[in-house]
Order: structure tokens, then sequence, then C-alpha cells
């Protein structure tokens, strides 16, 4: 039996439908060469009860729409999208209605007969869940400003001043115009599309209360965020990618997971045991996955360090945040050990660089950032990064990345190769079964609800696509026609 498996997990990983792929997966294959793999042992499930952990998630993807992007209540609410992992409708049917307290910038929500999950706006961490127990953060919020001058004072890409150019000669603007109306087809619920050509915006459009200031949620598009910030790390000299992951609670005698390599990690193939609904074998019977757990749990990073091994590293590639949580926990000890501060070295270390003013990245309770899935950006500021990477690794004349990381990021591991599935690099997607309509070189960041960044090197595009859950399929849709309007519109590179 054989099945466009590359393409199902790429649509369950962001919460989307994709079109059928051109690659085949022998599914029964892929699993028992994972079965063959499999090292002792048993999975044990994330604590807690799974609509307390719901309600929890309800509760912070709405106070993160109200305070870090400022969208109206009940906007947020019903474009929530009926199946968003983290609340879906049916267990947002059995809470009340969120309570916003505005004084506070906390919204409360309150399980039918259960208790009451609060998330709360703090410092430059934006919404983060109080634990259910204390209800009392572990850490200091901190406020942390961008050291730039206003955007409007600086030319593009480092501000917003002459942001917007002309499509140059030998682009198609009647085909360009074209692209960006049916990205924005009313049923996509689509916010923001930004069309970047070597550096330079040539075409741009906002709606739904969106603007290009608006931070805009990204989700899982948050572990190309990690890579980024593991990769700086590298570039300074502090972290190399055959170097065995240094996570303390791995450093035991005879611990197998000190074989690990960040390398590892950062392709998926860690081989840690979780259940994750993006699993190709995965059943529903009714427990948490602890894919989500990260999202709702109080210290993420602990959790993710106590995962047992399910195969040898580098053996099987499989979508599951434990990974991107363990990046960013590599980033934190990286920080820490040097006596930096954890909480702005982000903005210090990546955003101040790219002239990015509007990144919010959430943390747990503890103040490890989540940015697995919970983070929102501007899709300028989106863009910019993803810039970061069409150029190489440079900007501004200075190499933020080195390139052998940056073609790390985007080739697909031999975990992944072995099961047919070209589809995932290093903590970016990889268009490598030509599952989306531009060329197999091409590599993006990919968010549940249809958040995109495409990065296409033959024709030296950026394509933002932001928008809100409930329309992710028809956005999905949307955006593919988009596409194929700029890559006839935009003439190749090189």
């Amino acid at each position: 039996m054989t099945t466009s498996f590359a393409s199902l997990a790429m649509a369950l990983a962001i919460g989307a439908a994709t079109a059928a792929s051109a690659q085949t997966v022998d599914r029964n294959a892929m699993l028992a060469r994972a079965r063959a793999a499999e090292l002792p042992g048993s999975w044990t499930g994330a604590p807690g009860d799974k609509l307390v952990h719901q309600t929890a998630g309800y509760a912070n993807l709405h106070c993160s729409q109200l305070f870090t992007s400022g969208f109206d209540p009940d906007f947020a609410r019903t474009t929530m999208g009926d199946r968003n992992a983290l609340a879906p409708i049916e267990a947002r049917a059995l809470a009340e209605p969120p309570v916003v307290d505005r004084a506070k910038r906390e919204v409360r929500v309150t399980l039918k007969g259960g208790p009451t999950r609060v998330a709360r706006h703090v410092g430059s961490q934006g919404c983060v869940t109080l634990p259910l127990e204390t209800g009392q953060l572990a850490f200091t919020p901190k406020t942390v400003t961008p050291k730039l001058p206003p955007a409007g004072t600086m030319d593009w890409p480092m501000g917003d001043r002459n942001a917007v150019a002309k499509a140059p000669a030998g682009v198609d603007s009647a085909r360009l115009a074209k692209a960006v109306e049916a990205a924005f087809a009313p049923a996509g619920l689509t916010q923001a599309f930004v069309v970047v050509h070597k550096g330079r915006i040539i075409a741009e459009r906002y709606d739904l209360g969106a603007t290009a200031d608006t931070p805009l949620e990204g989700w899982s598009m948050g572990k190309s965020v990690i890579a980024t910030l593991v990769g700086r790390l590298m570039a300074d000299g502090v972290y190399t990618l055959d170097q065995k992951a240094p996570i303390p609670e791995w450093q035991g005698a005879g611990d197998p997971r000190g074989a690990i390599r960040i390398r590892d990690i950062l392709n998926m193939a860690s081989g840690l045991r979780i259940r994750a609904e993006q699993d190709p074998d995965y059943v529903d019977d009714g427990r948490y996955p602890d894919h989500w757990y990260y999202y709702t749990g109080d210290n993420a990073f602990a959790y993710a360090a106590s995962r047992q091994p399910q195969w040898p590293a580098g053996t099987i590639g499989r979508y599951r945040n434990t990974d991107p949580v363990l990046g960013s926990y590599m980033v934190r000890l990286a920080v820490e050990k040097a006596g930096g501060d954890y909480l702005s070295f982000p903005q210090r270390a990546l955003f101040d660089p790219l002239g990015i003013r509007t990144a919010t990245l959430q943390t747990d309770a503890n103040g490890n950032f989540l940015t697995q899935g919970y983070e929102q950006m501007s899709a300028r500021d989106w863009s910019r990064l993803g810039m970061l990477y069409a150029q190489g690794g440079q900007w501004g004349g200075k190499q933020l990345l080195t390139p052998g990381f940056v073609d790390f990021v985007r080739t697909v591991p031999p975990a992944w190769a072995k099961d047919g599935r070209p589809i995932y690099g290093g903590f970016f997607w990889v268009n490598g079964d030509g599952g989306f309509p531009m060329p197999k070189d091409a590599y993006m960041m990919l968010g549940a609800g249809g958040q995109h960044v495409l990065i296409i090197p033959s024709h030296d595009l950026v394509i933002t696509r932001l928008g809100r859950y409930a329309g992710s399929a028809p956005g999905q849709v949307a955006l593919k026609a988009a596409v194929k309007e700029i890559l006839a519109a935009v003439p190749a590179a090189r």
C-alpha cells in the first residue's frame, strides 16, 4: 500500500490540507523500518487532565490575540479555528466564555465543573500561562526594547522607510497584482501577504485588522527561529552540528541520550519517545499528546529533557515538539553559561541585527521560550528572517549565519530520506517532494493555521503569508494559486 504520506505529514504538521504530492511513500515500509529500530521501553503520558490543558491553551491563545496582536475579543474567538489543536471547538464548548481583565492584562477561562486557567501578558514575554497549583510565575518577566531607531527613520530592510519598491524590469506587474488578489480569496482569512524579490518588497497587502506593524502568530514557524538562534551560537563558535547535545540531564554514565548530537535535534531525529498527532501510527486514545503538553505544562525544558529514547539518534525522523524545545533549551544553557541575559538574547543576537522590532517570544511559567509555536511577529519581520536565509546568512555585510548552516537547514537528513520523505531539513520544511508549486530547492518556515515563509532561491524570492486559523484550508489553496502567479511573473534569477 502506498500513499502520499509526505504531503499528509506536512498537512498534519501545519494544520492545513495540502494538495496531493508527486511523491508517494510506502507507509507500511516506513512503519516497519521504525519498528525494527525501536528500543525497549514504553510511553508514559504527560501529567494532568486533557481538558484542563486545553482550557489553558484556550486562555493563552485568546490572551495573545488580544494583548499582543491587539485584536477584538470576538474576532479572536470566532476565527480561532475549530480544529485548533491547543483549543479545539469541542473543548471550548465545555468551558465558560473567556473573561478578559484588561487591568491585569489577563484572560481567565473556567472549565465547566473544573478549574480556571489564567494567561497573563507580562513584560516582553507575551502571554504566559500561570501554573494551576500556585498561580505564580517562577521567573521575573523582563521588558526588552529593541536597540534600534524608529523604523520610520531607517531605510528597508533595517527600517520601513522606502520599503516597497516598484517591480523591476522583467517582472510582470499585472500577474503580480493577480497573485495578491489570489492570496486574499475571502474564505482564506489572509491577514498579511508580502513578496520580497532581490531584497525589496514588490507586493504587499493587509486585511482583517492587521497592518504592517501587527505581530501575527507564526505557530511552528517559531521552530525556524530556534534554528536561527542556534545558528547564531554556532557562528560564534559556541556549538557545532556534530557536537553531542549538552543537556545536563543526559550526562550520567551510560545514559544513551548522551549520544544525541545537536544535528539530530535540529533534524527532528533525536529519537526521543513522545506521542504526537503527526506520528504516522498515531491513534487517538483520548489522552493528551505530550507534543501539545510543551505548550501547556509549567516547565517545557525539564519535560523534554526527561524523555527516554525510542530509536537510536539520527535513525528515524518524526515531527515532534521535543526537539525544538530541546533546541531552545540549548540556547538558554549557552547564554547563561556565558553570563548573558537569556530573555533579551534573541532580540540582541538576532532581531536587532535584522531590524526586527515586533517579535514576541512567549515563555512557560519558568521563563523558557516556547518558540516551537508560541511567538508573534509582523509579516515584514517574518520576511526579514526569510531574507537572512535567502542572502546566505549575510546581513548588512556581516555573516550572521555560516553558509554551511544555511545549507544544513535546507538539506534532507538520512532519517527522513530513508523513508522517502524529502520534506524536512533543520527546523525548516523542504519542498523535495514537489508538494508545493515551486522548485524543489525551495524551503519553508511553516506554521499551523496556514502561516508560511517561502524561500525560493532560484527566483530570489521570499513570500510571507499569515492568516487566521479558521481559514487555513482555503488559505492554503489561495496561497498555492498566488505562488503559481508569482513564479510566472518573476523570472528565474539563477
